[in-house]
Protein backbone atom coordinates (compact mmCIF):
# COMPACT_ATOMS: atom_id res chain seq x y z
CA UNK A 1 0.00 0.00 0.00
CA UNK A 2 1.35 3.09 -0.89
CA UNK A 3 1.74 6.32 1.53
CA UNK A 4 -0.32 8.93 1.46
CA UNK A 5 1.24 12.19 0.23
CA UNK A 6 1.04 15.18 1.79
CA UNK A 7 -0.66 17.61 -0.02
CA UNK A 8 -0.88 20.70 2.50
CA UNK A 9 1.65 22.79 0.88
CA UNK A 10 3.92 24.66 4.01
CA UNK A 11 2.42 27.75 5.33
CA UNK A 12 4.65 30.90 6.55
CA UNK A 13 3.19 32.78 9.09
CA UNK A 14 4.18 36.38 8.84
CA UNK A 15 5.05 37.83 12.31
CA UNK A 16 4.19 41.85 12.42
CA UNK A 17 7.72 43.37 12.34
CA UNK A 18 8.94 44.83 16.26
CA UNK A 19 8.12 48.64 16.82
CA UNK A 20 11.19 51.04 16.69
CA UNK A 21 11.69 51.87 19.83
CA UNK A 22 14.20 54.83 20.25
CA UNK A 23 17.29 54.33 22.06
CA UNK A 24 17.84 58.37 22.65
CA UNK A 25 17.51 59.63 25.73
CA UNK A 26 14.35 61.92 26.31
CA UNK A 27 14.55 65.58 24.41
CA UNK A 28 17.11 64.67 22.39
CA UNK A 29 16.48 64.26 18.11
CA UNK A 30 18.75 62.32 15.64
CA UNK A 31 20.80 64.25 13.83
CA UNK A 32 19.96 63.51 10.36
CA UNK A 33 16.55 64.12 10.81
CA UNK A 34 17.53 67.49 12.68
CA UNK A 35 19.11 68.69 9.41
CA UNK A 36 16.19 67.84 7.22
CA UNK A 37 13.86 69.93 9.40
CA UNK A 38 15.96 72.71 9.75
CA UNK A 39 15.51 72.72 5.70
CA UNK A 40 19.80 72.05 5.74
CA UNK A 41 19.16 68.47 3.51
CA UNK A 42 16.29 65.88 3.10
CA UNK A 43 16.99 63.09 5.38
CA UNK A 44 18.78 61.05 2.61
CA UNK A 45 20.86 64.16 1.58
CA UNK A 46 21.28 64.42 5.48
CA UNK A 47 22.79 60.99 6.01
CA UNK A 48 24.81 60.68 3.08
CA UNK A 49 26.71 64.04 4.04
CA UNK A 50 27.17 62.65 7.97
CA UNK A 51 28.42 59.20 6.73
CA UNK A 52 31.17 61.46 4.43
CA UNK A 53 32.16 63.46 7.20
CA UNK A 54 30.72 66.74 6.48
CA UNK A 55 28.52 67.85 9.58
CA UNK A 56 30.09 69.17 12.66
CA UNK A 57 28.21 69.28 15.66
CA UNK A 58 29.42 72.30 18.10
CA UNK A 59 32.71 72.01 15.85
CA UNK A 60 33.14 67.84 16.16
CA UNK A 61 33.09 65.96 13.37
CA UNK A 62 30.10 63.37 13.37
CA UNK A 63 29.49 60.45 11.61
CA UNK A 64 26.46 58.46 13.13
CA UNK A 65 23.13 59.62 11.33
CA UNK A 66 21.24 58.61 14.35
CA UNK A 67 23.48 61.14 16.93
CA UNK A 68 21.56 62.76 19.50
CA UNK A 69 20.95 66.60 19.23
CA UNK A 70 19.50 69.22 21.50
CA UNK A 71 17.29 71.38 19.72
CA UNK A 72 18.16 74.97 20.11
CA UNK A 73 21.10 73.93 21.84
CA UNK A 74 23.56 72.39 19.67
CA UNK A 75 24.88 73.95 16.45
CA UNK A 76 25.08 72.02 13.44
CA UNK A 77 27.47 72.90 10.50
CA UNK A 78 27.76 71.47 6.92
CA UNK A 79 31.57 71.96 5.34
CA UNK A 80 31.73 74.36 2.58
CA UNK A 81 31.67 72.89 -1.28
CA UNK A 82 29.23 69.47 0.56
CA UNK A 83 26.39 70.77 -1.63
CA UNK A 84 28.69 72.00 -4.48
CA UNK A 85 25.92 69.80 -6.78
CA UNK A 86 23.41 71.87 -5.50
CA UNK A 87 21.75 75.26 -8.30
CA UNK A 88 19.44 77.79 -8.09
CA UNK A 89 18.88 80.14 -10.20
CA UNK A 90 16.91 83.46 -10.15
CA UNK A 91 14.62 83.55 -13.26
CA UNK A 92 12.52 86.62 -14.53
CA UNK A 93 9.72 84.66 -17.07
CA UNK A 94 8.00 86.99 -19.93
CA UNK A 95 4.38 86.98 -20.63
CA UNK A 96 3.52 84.24 -22.81
CA UNK A 97 5.98 81.62 -22.10
CA UNK A 98 5.12 78.51 -19.55
CA UNK A 99 6.74 77.59 -16.31
CA UNK A 100 6.36 73.68 -17.28
CA UNK A 101 4.95 72.65 -20.89
CA UNK A 102 1.54 71.79 -21.48
CA UNK A 103 1.66 71.53 -25.32
CA UNK A 104 3.73 71.15 -27.87
CA UNK A 105 2.59 74.54 -29.56
CA UNK A 106 4.02 76.38 -26.31
CA UNK A 107 7.32 77.62 -24.98
CA UNK A 108 8.16 76.84 -21.22
CA UNK A 109 11.25 77.82 -19.24
CA UNK A 110 13.66 75.24 -20.40
CA UNK A 111 13.11 75.95 -24.15
CA UNK A 112 13.79 79.92 -23.17
CA UNK A 113 16.73 78.90 -20.98
CA UNK A 114 17.99 75.30 -22.69
CA UNK A 115 21.25 75.32 -20.18
CA UNK A 116 18.95 75.14 -17.57
CA UNK A 117 17.35 71.80 -18.39
CA UNK A 118 19.12 69.91 -15.74
CA UNK A 119 16.98 72.34 -12.91
CA UNK A 120 13.65 72.08 -12.28
CA UNK A 121 11.26 75.57 -11.49
CA UNK A 122 9.94 75.97 -8.16
CA UNK A 123 6.41 76.78 -8.34
CA UNK A 124 4.45 78.11 -10.71
CA UNK A 125 3.77 80.83 -12.25
CA UNK A 126 0.75 80.88 -15.09
CA UNK A 127 1.41 81.75 -18.90
CA UNK A 128 -0.92 85.11 -18.81
CA UNK A 129 1.64 86.11 -16.25
CA UNK A 130 5.20 87.31 -16.20
CA UNK A 131 7.78 88.12 -13.16
CA UNK A 132 9.97 85.38 -10.49
CA UNK A 133 10.81 82.57 -10.44
CA UNK A 134 13.16 79.85 -9.00
CA UNK A 135 15.09 77.02 -11.28
CA UNK A 136 16.83 74.48 -8.90
CA UNK A 137 17.51 71.26 -8.13
CA UNK A 138 17.63 71.43 -4.20
CA UNK A 139 15.01 69.55 -3.05
CA UNK A 140 14.95 71.13 0.34
CA UNK A 141 14.69 74.73 -1.02
CA UNK A 142 11.64 73.50 -3.29
CA UNK A 143 10.13 71.73 0.37
CA UNK A 144 11.38 75.65 1.89
CA UNK A 145 9.04 77.82 -0.75
CA UNK A 146 6.13 75.71 -1.48
CA UNK A 147 5.79 72.79 1.53
CA UNK A 148 3.12 73.04 3.79
CA UNK A 149 3.70 75.45 6.22
CA UNK A 150 6.46 77.43 4.08
CA UNK A 151 6.90 81.20 5.92
CA UNK A 152 8.33 82.44 2.22
CA UNK A 153 5.93 84.96 0.64
CA UNK A 154 5.53 85.91 -2.68
CA UNK A 155 4.37 89.69 -3.97
CA UNK A 156 2.60 90.38 -6.84
CA UNK A 157 1.68 93.69 -8.69
CA UNK A 158 -1.63 93.42 -10.56
CA UNK A 159 -2.66 96.17 -12.83
CA UNK A 160 -6.86 95.67 -13.61
CA UNK A 161 -9.11 97.37 -16.28
CA UNK A 162 -11.14 98.81 -13.41
CA UNK A 163 -10.17 101.06 -10.64
CA UNK A 164 -10.18 99.40 -7.81
CA UNK A 165 -11.90 100.37 -4.75
CA UNK A 166 -10.99 100.08 -0.79
CA UNK A 167 -13.80 97.65 -0.04
CA UNK A 168 -12.17 95.60 -2.94
CA UNK A 169 -8.74 95.81 -1.31
CA UNK A 170 -10.10 95.11 2.00
CA UNK A 171 -12.04 92.14 1.11
CA UNK A 172 -8.78 90.66 -0.84
CA UNK A 173 -6.74 91.00 2.23
CA UNK A 174 -9.34 89.50 4.82
CA UNK A 175 -9.82 86.38 2.49
CA UNK A 176 -11.87 85.31 -0.74
CA UNK A 177 -13.63 81.64 -0.30
CA UNK A 178 -12.13 79.72 -3.70
CA UNK A 179 -13.52 75.96 -3.81
CA UNK A 180 -15.23 76.57 -0.42
CA UNK A 181 -11.73 77.17 1.10
CA UNK A 182 -10.97 80.88 2.46
CA UNK A 183 -7.50 82.53 1.11
CA UNK A 184 -4.86 83.21 4.13
CA UNK A 185 -5.05 86.61 5.23
CA UNK A 186 -2.50 88.88 2.90
CA UNK A 187 -1.72 91.92 2.52
CA UNK A 188 -2.73 94.55 0.24
CA UNK A 189 -1.09 98.06 -0.96
CA UNK A 190 -2.69 100.66 -3.84
CA UNK A 191 -0.41 101.96 -6.23
CA UNK A 192 -2.59 103.66 -8.43
CA UNK A 193 -6.63 103.93 -9.13
CA UNK A 194 -6.26 100.88 -10.96
CA UNK A 195 -3.34 98.88 -9.61
CA UNK A 196 -2.31 97.28 -6.19
CA UNK A 197 0.12 94.88 -5.06
CA UNK A 198 -1.12 91.81 -3.15
CA UNK A 199 1.30 89.80 -0.85
CA UNK A 200 0.27 86.12 -0.68
CA UNK A 201 1.28 83.52 2.51
CA UNK A 202 -0.05 80.35 -0.06
CA UNK A 203 0.31 79.46 -3.63
CA UNK A 204 -3.21 78.28 -4.63
CA UNK A 205 -3.98 78.10 -8.49
CA UNK A 206 -4.35 80.92 -10.41
CA UNK A 207 -5.23 82.06 -7.09
CA UNK A 208 -4.95 86.28 -7.30
CA UNK A 209 -6.71 85.77 -10.92
CA UNK A 210 -9.92 83.96 -8.96
CA UNK A 211 -9.86 86.26 -6.10
CA UNK A 212 -9.94 89.20 -8.36
CA UNK A 213 -12.77 87.69 -9.88
CA UNK A 214 -14.56 87.49 -7.14
CA UNK A 215 -14.58 91.16 -6.49
CA UNK A 216 -15.50 91.61 -10.03
CA UNK A 217 -11.78 92.76 -11.06
CA UNK A 218 -10.27 92.29 -14.47
CA UNK A 219 -6.50 91.57 -14.54
CA UNK A 220 -4.89 93.06 -17.48
CA UNK A 221 -1.19 92.41 -16.16
CA UNK A 222 -0.08 90.46 -12.81
CA UNK A 223 3.71 90.34 -12.23
CA UNK A 224 5.82 88.52 -9.35
CA UNK A 225 7.84 91.05 -7.94
CA UNK A 226 9.08 89.43 -4.77
CA UNK A 227 9.94 85.79 -3.65
CA UNK A 228 10.72 86.10 0.42
CA UNK A 229 13.72 88.55 0.72
CA UNK A 230 14.11 88.35 -3.11
CA UNK A 231 13.39 91.66 -5.39
CA UNK A 232 12.67 92.33 -8.87
CA UNK A 233 14.69 95.39 -8.61
CA UNK A 234 16.30 95.90 -12.63
CA UNK A 235 15.54 92.15 -13.30
CA UNK A 236 13.36 92.28 -16.72
CA UNK A 237 11.76 89.43 -19.00
CA UNK A 238 14.88 86.92 -19.72
CA UNK A 239 17.53 88.10 -16.55
CA UNK A 240 18.85 85.27 -14.68
CA UNK A 241 20.37 85.63 -11.30
CA UNK A 242 22.30 82.75 -10.02
CA UNK A 243 21.61 83.00 -6.12
CA UNK A 244 24.14 82.79 -3.37
CA UNK A 245 24.44 80.21 -0.15
CA UNK A 246 23.25 83.62 2.20
CA UNK A 247 20.02 83.75 -0.14
CA UNK A 248 19.01 79.58 0.18
CA UNK A 249 20.08 79.91 4.02
CA UNK A 250 17.60 83.18 4.07
CA UNK A 251 14.74 81.15 2.26
CA UNK A 252 15.13 77.86 3.75
CA UNK A 253 14.96 80.01 7.32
Amino acid sequence: MKPRMNTKKNVVKKVPPKLQISTLAPGLERLERAMAHQGLASRRESKDLIMRGMVTVNGAVIFEPGFGITIGKDTITIADGANSGKESMLIYKARGIETSKTSDKNQDLHDVFPRYRHLQPIGRLDKDSEGLIILSNDGTLAKAITGIGSKVSKTYQVKTRENVSESALRKLASGIIIDSVITKECETKRVSPNSFTITLHEGRKHQIRRMCDACHLTIESLIRINIGHLKRGTMKPGSVLKLSPADITKLKQ
